[in-house]
């Protein structure tokens, strides 16, 4: 028989659909464990990797930085959202806000139902940073949860087609995780088109704004597997530990 494959990348100490119902009932401390719950949309980012780029990196990061971490019990781990908003052509299974803000309100309040408090949005997307933070307004107010926010931005690992430093280190690190290096750029640029209703402004008013963006592929040549293996290897553990900083900070938040 062949071995059930994994849902995601996750460390099983943490990984809440690893756990049987009686457990997570009797959960000790949930007043102070942290739910985290990650964001990451299916879309071509330019670095001849697959569609689940974001979730590739954003899980296994977590992963790493979860290891790190005192083995307390005091931190939960759900399955990513997948289908969220996306605002570029090169978006897969893309969802409008108002759908993308009202899935992340429902599996808030399931986590909210099931007596934890403390929310996590660890979020890879760029398209929904401000989705995120409106998301997280929202559901202190409408359920009482305490709502934090880290976007993949703040490891340095940035997805972003314009303000990204490190798409070069995406690709390589994307490489040694999946074990394939990059396959053909896109054949064409593709342009961040705005929502239906979206005001139309002027050039200086979307100067440097998402919806005047482009994704466009990353030029040649990538880093070789051989050597994306170590790079990656390197990146994986400082995006960890800046992740893992970054959760030790918030289990310091009364």
């Amino acid at each position: 028989m062949n071995p059930i494959p994994e849902l995601c990348t996750a460390e099983a100490a943490s990984f809440w659909p690893w756990f049987s119902s009686p457990a997570l009932a009797a959960w000790p401390g949930r007043e102070r464990t942290l739910v985290v719950v990650p964001i990451a949309g299916l879309a071509d980012w330019g670095l001849g990797h697959a569609l689940d780029a974001e979730e590739t990196v954003a899980m296994a990061v977590l992963r790493e930085a979860v290891r790190r971490r005192p083995a307390d019990g005091r931190l939960l781990v759900l399955p990513p959202l997948r289908f969220v908003f996306g605002s570029d052509p090169g978006c897969a299974f893309a969802v409008d806000p108002p759908v993308a803000h009202a899935l992340i309100a429902e599996v808030a309040a399931s986590v909210a139902a099931s007596g934890f408090g403390r929310v996590l949005l660890f979020n890879a997307s760029p398209w929904n940073e401000e989705l995120a933070a409106a998301a997280s307004r929202d559901l202190c107010l409408a359920h009482g949860l305490q709502i934090f926010r880290i976007n993949l931005a703040a490891v340095e690992l940035d997805f972003h087609p314009i303000r990204s430093r490190n798409r070069r280190c995406l690709q390589t690190l994307l490489t040694a995780l999946t074990g394939r290096e990059p396959g053909p750029p896109s054949a064409a640029p593709s342009a961040v088109v705005p929502p239906s209703g979206t005001k139309v402004e002027t050039k200086e008013e979307t100067e440097g704004a998402w919806s005047n963006e482009s994704v466009t592929p990353l030029p040649l040549p990538f880093t070789p597997l051989a050597e994306a293996r170590v790079e990656g290897a390197d990146l994986l553990q400082k995006a960890g530990a800046r992740l893992a900083a970054l959760l030790g900070e918030i289990d310091r938040q009364p």
